[in-house]
Parts: structure tokens; sequence; C-alpha cells
């Protein structure tokens, strides 16, 4: 008789768990549409459809930056030098555009390039042992530093930017009335979350951040994996960076700059763990939407940049300390 009300119990106990693991899992989404609801009743504006449109466009390069960035930090690694993958290899894409080289070939090489700098911060992570963190803030530096150098510290543009027309329908198209940059996001979320979710690459990610060792015991290539990771962080990057200049039609040698923050808070806001092994690039999504209305929500009601810096900085906070106490 005692064994059955302990077994009821334990029962109880496990329904209320997976009750609390469902309902966390929908925070992001509740944080989403309370935010959506705040910044409607502050501006009603917000709703506008060209308002939306120009939102969701302006989240396709966090978004895109933000799914690389989900299989790093699923890994239990970061990386630091998205802002600045992205500025050099637009820059070396739009001088190839603005040299003659034909549109799609140069963005694609550009994407290439950005696919072999994220490799070398993979190489120096696994090969060189180097931590995550220090190696990422050290080709971030040396990134930038070669934007500056190849571009000589000046934008790069040109008539022939301004007249392909391949080139501007990538950033400022539309297909069906929906952005391009927002169809580009859209499909690289499909490609990357079938990979993570519905493939082996996706269990040795999570495998990964799990327990490292353990998933070098049971047979996984862990250099290799985690390589690839980072590649395919340095293609997300590049990727934003090829919507970003189409957009400016221009080339800036600071653009991307503090981009890996807006990045890191889209996934912590997602859900995904800091500590690696939990999370889902769906979150990750929605993570973006929330950075997006958050700066879309702010310039309409009309709160500084100064200010606006300050509120990231305490949502990113929050994140965290969230994050951190669900790890407890």
């Amino acid at each position: 008789m005692v064994s059955t009300k302990h077994t009821d119990k334990a029962s109880v106990v496990v329904k209320d768990k997976n009750l609390i693991s469902r309902l966390s899992g929908l925070g992001p989404v509740l944080a989403l549409i309370v935010l959506v609801i705040i910044t409607t009743i502050m501006n009603r504006n917000f709703l506008d459809p060209n308002n939306l449109l120009n939102l969701l466009r302006q989240v396709s390069i966090n978004g895109l930056i933000a799914f690389g960035m989900t299989f790093v930090i699923l890994t239990g690694g970061i990386d630091l030098s998205v802002g600045a993958i992205l500025a050099l290899t637009s820059a070396l894409s739009a001088m190839m555009i603005t040299s003659g080289v034909p549109t799609v070939i140069a963005m694609v090489i550009g994407i290439v390039i950005g696919g072999l700098l994220g490799g070398v911060n993979g190489l120096i992570i696994t090969k060189g042992g180097a931590a995550p963190f220090i190696a990422s803030l050290a080709t971030m530096t040396i990134f930038r530093g070669a934007t500056y150098v190849f571009t000589d510290g000046n934008p790069i543009t040109g008539k022939i930017m301004n007249n392909s027309f391949m080139f501007q329908f990538i950033g400022r198209g539309y297909f069906f009335g929906i952005p391009v940059p927002v169809i580009i996001m859209l499909i690289a979320f499909l490609i990357l979350f079938i990979l993570l979710h519905k493939m082996t690459f996706g269990r040795k990610t999570y495998a990964l951040g799990g327990n490292e060792k353990a998933a070098f015991v049971s047979g996984i290539k862990v250099n290799l994996t985690k390589t690839w990771i980072y590649v395919i962080s340095g293609i997300m990057s590049s990727a934003a960076g090829m919507i970003l200049i189409s957009r400016l039609s221009s080339a800036q040698p600071d653009a991307g700059t503090g981009f890996e923050m807006d990045a890191i808070a889209a996934v912590v806001l997602g859900g995904t763990s800091l500590a690696g092994g939990r999370g889902r690039l769906f979150g990750t999504l929605i993570g973006a939407l929330i950075i997006g209305t958050l700066n879309n929500g702010m310039n309409l009601i009309g709160i500084s940049s100064f200010y606006q810096q300050i509120v990231k900085g305490i949502v990113i906070i929050i994140a965290v300390l969230l994050d951190r106490k669900k790890n407890a």
C-alpha cells in the first residue's frame, strides 16, 4: 500500500517536471508575444505592414549569424569573430564586383572564404587547444585589422554595384511580397534545422556539448565535427555580409561591429544553454525576433541609441542569469 502511494507521488513529480519543462520551452515565444503587445500599446505604428516587413528584413542578418552561432554554443564554445568575418568577406566580394567579377560568383567566393575563416577558428581551437573565447577574440582582431588594411579604411562602392540587378535584388528585392533577405534566412533555417535536428551531424553536435570525452569514446571525430561547426558559423556570417552590402550598396570596413553580441543574445534568449548540449534552432529564430522587435520598438518609441545599448545589455544579463539558474 505504502509502495503504491510512493509510486503515485513519484509519478506526480515527474508529470510536474515535464509540465515545467514544456512551459520553459515556451518561454521565448511568450516573451516575444508580451514584447509585441507592449510595443504595440506604446506605438500603434509597430503593426504597420511596412514596419513589420522592415523588421523582418533587419532580423534576417542577425538571424543568419545566430543560426551559425547556435551550433557553436551547443558545443559549449563561442565565436566572437562573426562580425569581423562579415566585414572582411563582404569587403572582398565588393572589391571583386567593382573589378568586374559577376555578382553571383563574387558572392559565392565571399561565402566560401567565410567558411575558410571559420575553419581557421576551428583548427586553432581543436589542433591548437586554444579556448574558443580566446581563439575567436584573437581572430576577430586579425580579421578586422585585415579588413582595414584591405580597404585602407574606406568604404568600397561603385556604379556596378548600383547597376547590378542581382546585387540589388539580394538585399532589397521582394519575392511574392516577401523581402528576399527574409526568404534567404528561412531557407538557411530550414537547411540548418534538418542538419541539427534530423541528421547524424546534429546528434554529434549535441553530444559534444553534453560530454566531449564521452563523445570521443563513443567514436565521434571530435576535432573534425567541431571544425565543421566553426565553418558553418563562418559561412552564415559571410552570407549575412552579402545581404548587408547589397542593402547598403557598399562595403563598410567597420561593418558587423557588435554583431557578435546580438547573435549570442538571440541564441541565449532562444533557450540555448551557454554550457552547451541543450537548445533548439527554432528558439534562436524566436530570439532573433525578440532582439529585432526590441530594436524596432525602441526606435519607434524614440529611445536614444545610447539607452538602447543599455537596455539590450540588461536583457542579455537577464537571459544569462536565467540560463545559469536552469543549469544549477
